[in-house]
C-alpha cells in the first residue's frame, strides 16, 4: 500500500499517537479507568499494558480529582503523564485540581517549574447520551490561563496534536468527539507533530467564512457542499485548538469573504462561539456586510430521547440555512429588528386611584 493512502479512524490515531509517544520516551504513562482492559476506552488504550507493563499503563479509581493529583505529583518527578476521562462530564469532578492547581502551576512557581500533563476528555453525542454524557465544556478550560486546549476533527490531527501535547511542557486539555472516532483520514505512520494555535482551511471559499469546531467541522464541510450547489461558495476554518486561538487565519477570512458563521458544538452563551465573534469584530470593525451568525446547540440541556435529540442537536441543513441568512442582508436586519421588539422592556402599568371602601 502506498502510504501516502494510509487511512487511519479518529480512535485508532489517538492510540497510535500514544503508542508512538511511549515506545519514543519512556517517561509518557498512562492513567485512566478501565485504561488497562481489552477494550481500552474506546479502543484508544489497547494492548499498551501489554506492550509497556502496568507500570506505565494504570487503571485508575473513580476518583478524578484524585487522578489528577496524582498525575502531578508524577509530572514534578519528570514523568509525562496522559489522563484519559471517558466523558468530559466525569472530568469535572477533577475541577479543582486543573483549576486550583495544574493551571496556576508555572505561574506559582515563576515559571521554574514545568507541568507536562496531557488530559484526554471525550465528548459524547447520539444513541441517548442525555445531560450527563454529552456536555462539550471547551470555553470553561479556553478560559482558564495556563492551560492549552485542543478540538481536533480529524484522524490527522488527532494523532498530531496529541504528540505535540505529550512532548510539551505546558498542561493541555484535549477534547474528543466520541461521533468522530469512526471517521477516517490520511495518517502518516511515522511520529509527527501539529503545532498548537495553527487553524487548517479545510475548504477555500470566497462567499463566507465558516468556522467550524471540533465534531462540527465534518458537518459544516456537508453544509458547503450543499450550497456549492446553489452557486455559494463556503470558506470552511478548522481553528484544530483554542488556546491559543488562531486569530489571524481566522480574520483573514472574514476579511476576504465580509461574513462569519460560527459552528460550536456547545451552549450559545458566554462559548467559544461568542469569542471567536468578538475577536472578528474587534478586528474588522465594520468591515463586515451582515451580521455575524452562531450554530450552537440551544442553551437547554440534552434530551436522551433520541428523537428529542435530532431536534436537539444541529445538522448540516442548520448550518447551510445560517449562512444563507447572512448573505441576505434585509434578513439579517430584520432578526435583529424582531430580536429587538422581543426584548423591548415591557411598559409600566398605569396608575390606579386607590379605592375608598
Amino acid at each position: 500500500m502506498n502510504l501516502q493512502d494510509r487511512q487511519l479512524s479518529y480512535q485508532q490515531a489517538i492510540l497510535e499517537a500514544t503508542d508512538q509517544a511511549m515506545a519514543l520516551c519512556p517517561d509518557v504513562i498512562v492513567l485512566g479507568q478501565l485504561a488497562d482492559t481489552q477494550s481500552g476506552i474506546f479502543g484508544t488504550t489497547t494492548g499498551l499494558v501489554d506492550r509497556y507493563g502496568p507500570e506505565r499503563g494504570r487503571d485508575f479509581p473513580v476518583a478524578e480529582n484524585l487522578m489528577t493529583a496524582t498525575a502531578m505529583g508524577a509530572a514534578l518527578t519528570g514523568l509525562r503523564p496522559l489522563i484519559v476521562h471517558q466523558r468530559l462530564d466525569f472530568m469535572i469532578y477533577s475541577l479543582d485540581a486543573i483549576v486550583n492547581w495544574l493551571a496556576l502551576w508555572l505561574f506559582k512557581s515563576n515559571g521554574k517549574s514545568s507541568m507536562p500533563v496531557t488530559i484526554r476528555t471525550i465528548v459524547g453525542k447520539g444513541w441517548g447520551q442525555g445531560p450527563q454524557h454529552s456536555k462539550s465544556l471547551h470555553s470553561w478550560f479556553a478560559h482558564l490561563p495556563g492551560l492549552r486546549v485542543a478540538v481536533p476533527a480529524t484522524a490527522f490531527d488527532a494523532k498530531g496534536l496529541l504528540l505535540e501535547s505529550l512532548f510539551s511542557q505546558s498542561p493541555t486539555i484535549f477534547v474528543e468527539g466520541r461521533g468522530l472516532y469512526s471517521m477516517t483520514d490520511h495518517v502518516p505512520e511515522e511520529p509527527y507533530r501539529v503545532r498548537f494555535g495553527r487553524a487548517a482551511v479545510r475548504r477555500q471559499g470566497k462567499d463566507a467564512t465558516l468556522v467550524a469546531i471540533g465534531y462540527m467541522v465534518p458537518l459544516a464541510l456537508r453544509a458547503a457542499t450543499i450550497l456549492e450547489k446553489e452557486g455559494v461558495d463556503v470558506e470552511v476554518i478548522d481553528p484544530r485548538t483554542l488556546t491559543p486561538l488562531d486569530h489571524k487565519t481566522i480574520c483573514d477570512s472574514a476579511f476576504k469573504t465580509r461574513r462569519l458563521i460560527v459552528a460550536d458544538p456547545a451552549w450559545q452563551s458566554f462559548g467559544a462561539a461568542s469569542e471567536i465573534i468578538a475577536c472578528v469584530a474587534e478586528n474588522l470593525g465594520n468591515k463586515l456586510q451582515a451580521n455575524p451568525a452562531r450554530v450552537t446547540l440551544p442553551d437547554s440541556h440534552t434530551p436522551m430521547s433520541m428523537a428529542l435529540e435530532k431536534l436537539y442537536y444541529p445538522t448540516e441543513e442548520t448550518i447551510a440555512k445560517a449562512v444563507r441568512d447572512t448573505l441576505t442582508d434585509k434578513l439579517s436586519w430584520q432578526r435583529c429588528a424582531a430580536s429587538w421588539e422581543i426584548n423591548k422592556e415591557p411598559p409600566l402599568p398605569a396608575k390606579q386611584e386607590s379605592r375608598e371602601s
